[in-house]
Parts: structure tokens; C-alpha cells; sequence
């Protein structure tokens, strides 16, 4: 027996009636076709699913869709604004944080909620942040100038408000 969800993603509301056992990330890429979520092994090891469940990093093949029910979802779909694309996005494209790009969009969730936690994280703290993120390509390195380079971006973009 189906049963009906409401979640918020990236900021639209999709109310829809799904199967009890239906996973997450494949509501996100078959029902709503937002295929920026990437399903790379069925077993949590490798993050490429990983989204924003209110806020938190999850790996969405973890999660049952009916679990999600009045949560509001971002994926990597919902970073850019008005055609820009937002700081972490654009730390990947200028400091070459992707090679195949099959990582990325759980390396960038990942590294958000990092940075709303941690606005100026040291490179430890950010290999911390994503030791649940499998890359096959880039050595890391790249990805974690990436993540610098958006809490550069962002903290500019937030200044600390003057006494």
C-alpha cells in the first residue's frame, strides 16, 4: 500500500504517494528526476547519494522516501541561484575539485554542511568532514583546496558584523 509524502526540495514542494520501501535517492532521481544525486553502491560506503535532510548530511540510500515526510531535501540541483553558481560550486570548477564529477555533488553537500557548521575549517577538519566520500579520481587534494576556497568565497560574502 502506497502512502503519501510531502517533502521540500530545493525549495518546491512535491507531495506524492510512494511505495513504504522505497529509498530516498531513487524518489530524488525517478519520481522527481533530479539525477544530480548518485547512486554508486548500494551500501553507504561511497556518499555519492549524499543530500541535505534538513540540514544534515545524509546518504539518501540510507533513508526511506516515507521517512523524509515534511523534511525539506536540498540536492546538489538546488546550490545554484539566479544562474550563479553558488561559492562551493564554483570552488570545484576553479580549484579542479572534480575529475568524472560521479563524487561531487555528495563531496559539495557534504562540504556545506561543514561550512555552516565551520566557516573556516582547517584541512584536517575538512578530510574529517568527507572521510564518508569516496573519490576514484582526484587524489583529494583538489577537492579540499575546493572547500577552502568556499568558506573564502562565503566568509567574504558574510563579513562579521562591526562592533
Amino acid at each position: 500500500m502506497n502512502h503519501p509524502i510531502t517533502v521540500t526540495v530545493n525549495q518546491r514542494v512535491h507531495q506524492h504517494s510512494v511505495e513504504p520501501r522505497l529509498l530516498l535517492v531513487y524518489f530524488l532521481r525517478e519520481t522527481l528526476g533530479l539525477t544530480g544525486t548518485h547512486v554508486g553502491c548500494d551500501t553507504t560506503s561511497c556518499g555519492a547519494c549524499t543530500i541535505l535532510l534538513d540540514g544534515q548530511a545524509v546518504k539518501s540510500c540510507t533513508v526511506l522516501a516515507v521517512q523524509a515526510d515534511g523534511s525539506e531535501i536540498l540536492t546538489v540541483e538546488g546550490l545554484a541561484r539566479d544562474g550563479a553558481l553558488h561559492p562551493i560550486q564554483e570552488g570545484f570548477w576553479e580549484e579542479h575539485g572534480l575529475q568524472c564529477g560521479f563524487c561531487t555533488p555528495g563531496m559539495m553537500l557534504t562540504a556545506l554542511q561543514l561550512l555552516a557548521r565551520t566557516p573556516d575549517p582547517t584541512d584536517r577538519q575538512i578530510r574529517h568532514a568527507l572521510d564518508g566520500n569516496l573519490c576514484r579520481c582526484t587524489g583529494y587534494q583538489h577537492i579540499v583546496n575546493s572547500v577552502r576556497y568556499a568558506a573564502r568565497k562565503l566568509r567574504d560574502a558574510d563579513p562579521p558584523e562591526s562592533q
